[in-house]
């Protein structure tokens, strides 16, 4: 019987996981989420992220900082692209 509980828990434990989108989705700013969210789309993962992000939910702040993080190396990638392009 423990072997089923185990089973069990561990089923329980990795169903949400199976919600999790995998694919490569476009990002999209909050208005095109809310816009997404009114015609019943899925939301892009940035929005589903920065949702994450802005809750109470364990972890939350540790996807605010990935998300942080992931704006400042776009906002350098793209300065540095910029230099290489001015004459």
């Amino acid at each position: 019987m423990p072997h089923r509980r185990r089973a069990l828990a561990v089923l329980l434990a990795l169903a949400p996981l199976a919600a999790c989108g995998s694919g490569d989705e476009p990002a999209a700013d909050s208005a095109a989420a809310s816009a997404a969210a009114a015609a019943n789309v899925a939301p892009s993962r940035r929005a589903r992220d920065s949702a994450v992000a802005a809750s109470r939910l364990p972890g939350a702040g540790g996807v605010g900082a990935a998300l942080r993080a992931a704006d400042s190396a776009a906002a350098r990638a793209a300065r540095a692209e910029s230099i290489g392009r001015a004459p």
